[in-house]
């Protein structure tokens, strides 16, 4: 309690916010979300909340995004990478995962009253799909009670256990995605097909057209969602991810940004990317971006996920404080020159 009270304090008197203009001047932070939903949206008792945060809460961390930083562009990072043109102080760029239906209906809306542009990253065999990935699919069913943790531990050959719990299931899906996609995809055809809840959680080519409307950019996050490490076919993950692309949007110019599913990469994966036309590249390693100097912004760059533990206190309530303290004194790092 009395850390909380200590970095209230720290954050209202303006000591926070003074030692991150003057110690991330020179920097570009992009935040990573994944899911935005209401409380009142029927997929909000069946999200992973390690990866959702409540609309409220998203438009909370808007309003200290528009506070504390100079909200950028995709364009505007592109324009920085090609030329050396200079960001503002303190830049921030807020991008979207995977390619959720409730970014469109929950997140758009909020970017939009606030005047805010964005970039979402969309896994290319997830447009026009109602199921989401299977992770998600799993735990929807384990919360809703479709699925219990022992059906998918024998489906894994593991004995049976009493325990039902998240992190005994959290434990099964790091075992399932571990597999073989094409074991992975005979296990999972073998639980059946009531795993579903019938809603639609990923985005169709309309909705990307709504989303380009509203001023989030597209880029890609691989075909299949598989993480790149695991890919058998990188150049359909990388080239094949961005003709699919150009299908949704004709007219448009190629996706010139893509995400790492999952996070994973190599340094030699990077590279494939660079070389099928990816001019920024994005990480999942928690840092901030320098942008100063001589070598300007690197093609690779780092992110700051998000979960609602990082804005929130003891009580659940929006803490600007909490959040400061997460992003302000985060690394500066160049990934790439």
């Amino acid at each position: 309690m009395r850390f909380e009270i200590l970095k209230s304090m720290a954050y209202r008197c303006g000591l926070l916010g003074l030692l991150h203009r003057l110690r991330n001047r020179h920097t570009l932070t992009v935040i990573m979300f994944h899911r935005v939903l209401s409380p009142e949206d029927p997929r909000w008792s069946t999200c992973d909340p390690d990866y959702t945060l409540s609309s409220a809460l998203f438009s909370h961390c808007l309003a200290f995004f528009r506070a504390h930083y100079h909200i950028v562009s995709p364009e505007q990072v592109l324009a920085a990478r090609r030329s050396g043109a200079a960001l503002p102080a303190r830049a921030l760029l807020i991008t979207f995962d995977d390619g959720w239906a409730d970014n469109v209906q929950h997140a758009l809306p909020a970017m939009q009253a606030a005047g805010l542009p964005g970039l979402m990253f969309v896994a290319a065999d997830a447009v026009g799909r109602e199921e989401p990935f299977f992770q998600e699919l799993l735990f929807g069913a384990w919360r809703s009670g479709r699925l219990a943790c022992d059906t998918l531990a024998q489906a894994l050959g593991q004995p049976p256990d009493q325990d039902n719990s998240e992190r005994r299931l959290r434990r099964l899906l790091t075992a399932l995605e571990a597999l073989a996609p094409d074991a992975r995809a005979t296990l999972l055809a073998g639980l059946g097909s009531g795993l579903h809840d019938g809603l639609r959680h990923m985005v169709t080519a309309a909705d990307l057209q709504q989303l380009l409307a509203g001023g989030v950019a597209l880029g890609l996050h691989g075909k299949t969602h598989l993480p790149l490490t695991q890919a058998r076919d990188l150049e359909a993950e990388l080239s094949g991810a961005r003709a699919m692309a150009a299908a949704w949007l004709p007219g448009q110019p190629p996706a010139s940004t893509m995400s790492f599913p999952h996070g994973r990469y190599t340094a030699a994966i990077a590279q494939r990317a660079r070389e099928a036309g990816y001019e920024l590249v994005f990480t999942s390693v928690p840092a901030m971006n320098t942008c100063g100097g001589p070598r300007g912004l690197a093609w690779l760059l780092a992110r700051l996920g998000f979960e609602a533990a990082n804005v929130v206190d003891r009580q659940g309530r929006f803490s600007a404080a909490q959040l400061a303290l997460y992003l302000f004194f985060r690394p500066h790092k160049a990934l790439a020159t």
